[in-house]
């Protein structure tokens, strides 16, 4: 497929609709215009918001449709894995290598969604009070469903709402983020030759202040799915009212490093998981503490690793930290990291800016008020920072206004299991840095880090309506 042919199109009701309007997307890392996509206006968003709700009233998808489209999908997915790499790593300035992983992953999950769609079913209430009455359950559809989605993961993390909601039954309105728009459009293109009924899938494009805006402003909308900044998800909440939402929000998430851990090891592999995707994942390692007695033992071993990494081209297989989604966003960690260093900061290794590249950047001798520290930095930068006792360290880790996921390595296999306990986080990876994530896993977080699950069993749940069937079996 050609890249220029369709993607200016949007697909509303089943059909490929060409806008007045477009949105030029750019290669991340060459600056050249790499396609035009259509923008939606006020009247084909609510054409689209039509169709959805026409689909859910009047066409027929059952639970073994569902099954079969998902798994074409999948198949069909992987028998374009490469060239969609391509557009990923074009479009959204993800590694190559990265870029082919994250096309498998958006297959497979596509594959656990269409496994779920056997296993919605309700239960039988045992009745031990009233005489006569059968109680049970039936799960049904919630409705239409708005998913909002961001650069970072343009294919998995739609997949991870769209492959859901369409398992559940629901019609879906894809909104991805436009600057990596093309490769969602790809997708629908697939789901469309996949099989997906007309009007269960819907793609406009445009920006959160007007396609977003009546979308969330749309009464017929039952249930809204984001992945986004705290900001947007609190304006989400609050302008939809009562109506459901599964929010995956920010997070400056962290990686204890005990004494008794392999310190080599955890170096090696925090090196790795601090930079990748140049920091533009929701769980990418930000802030870590090591236990001070092995502190320089870890930062030799630990900024050696950062050495090794390879910056530059996503095209090239052996880069391991390519582009930020654009040069305004490395402008803005750029001042970030001069705003920590000029209040007392210590800058151990980066801290330079070409472009929209940015320079894996080691900081230390952080402390409360600074922003990379605090907020979400979304770019290739961690902290180091050190610790004396585990109750120290869950301390440091739970002074954040997030908690999506924890890391921490130790030996110790009773600490192991007590720390799930004591991180205020939706998630403890033990052994393994927070930047790990399996798509058949409940994934979501607390505080300011939303609420919901997703991985498609979770994300199903909340995409469905329990209903209760009492039968009076004396009549």
């Amino acid at each position: 497929m050609q890249t220029s042919i369709l993607n200016e199109k949007l697909f509303i009701d089943g059909k490929w609709i060409q806008s007045e309007n477009t949105h030029k997307v750019y290669n991340k890392y060459t600056g050249e215009l790499f396609s035009e996509i259509g923008i939606a206006d006020e009247k084909l968003v609510d054409q689209a918001v039509e169709a959805a709700v026409y689909a859910h009233k009047k066409t027929t998808f059952t639970p073994d449709y569902r099954y079969k489209v998902l798994m074409r999908a999948a198949e069909l997915l992987l028998s374009h894995a490469e060239e969609f790499a391509q557009i990923i790593a074009k479009e959204g300035g993800k590694p190559i290598t990265d870029a082919r992983a994250e096309v498998n992953r958006s297959a497979s999950t596509f594959q656990i969604a269409a496994d779920e769609t056997k296993k919605l079913v309700g239960e039988i209430i045992p009745n031990y009070n009233v005489q006569g009455r059968f109680l049970y359950t039936v799960k049904k559809p919630v409705g239409v469903v708005a998913a909002i989605t961001p650069f970072n993961f343009p294919l998995n993390l739609v997949a991870h709402k769209v492959a859901p909601a369409l398992a559940a039954g629901n019609p879906v309105i894809l909104k991805p983020a436009s600057d990596t728009a093309t490769i969602a459009i790809k997708l629908c293109e697939l789901l469309e030759k996949a099989g997906v009924p007309r009007g269960y899938l819907q793609c406009v494009v445009g920006s959160g202040g007007t396609v977003g805006e009546q979308l969330l402003n749309d009464d017929r909308i039952a249930h809204y799915t984001f992945t986004g900044s705290p900001g947007v998800g609190k304006h989400i909440q609050k302008t939809i009212g009562l109506r459901k939402a599964t929010l995956e929000l920010g997070s400056n998430s962290a990686t204890i490093v005990h004494s008794d851990a392999d310190i080599d090891k955890a170096a090696a592999k925090l090196a790795k998981m601090s930079f990748a995707h140049a920091g533009q994942i929701c769980i990418s390692v930000q802030r870590i503490f090591v236990q001070k007695s092995v502190k320089e033992k870890f930062l030799e071993k630990f900024l050696q690793e950062v050495s090794f990494l390879k910056v530059g081209d996503p095209l090239d297989p052996n880069t391991n930290v390519g582009p930020m989604i654009n040069e305004k966003e490395a402008e803005r960690i750029e001042q970030w990291v001069k705003e920590a260093e000029d209040d007392g900061a210590v800058i151990l290794t980066g801290g330079k800016r070409e472009g929209s590249i940015f320079y894996p950047t080691v900081v230390t001798n952080v402390r409360k008020g600074m922003k990379v520290s605090d907020e979400e930095v979304f770019a290739p930068v961690v902290t180091v920072s050190d610790y004396e006792t585990i109750e120290e360290a869950i301390e440091l880790v739970n002074d954040s206004k997030y908690g999506l996921q924890a890391g921490i390595y130790t030996s110790d296999l009773s600490l192991s299991y007590k720390i799930p306990y004591l991180l205020e986080v939706g998630g403890v990876v033990i052994n393994d840095t927070c930047c790990f994530r399996t798509d058949q896993m409940p994934y979501g977080g607390v505080k300011e880090s939303g609420n919901g699950k997703e991985g498609p069993a979770y994300a199903i749940q909340e995409l469905v309506e329990t209903v209760t069937v009492v039968v009076n079996l004396e009549e």
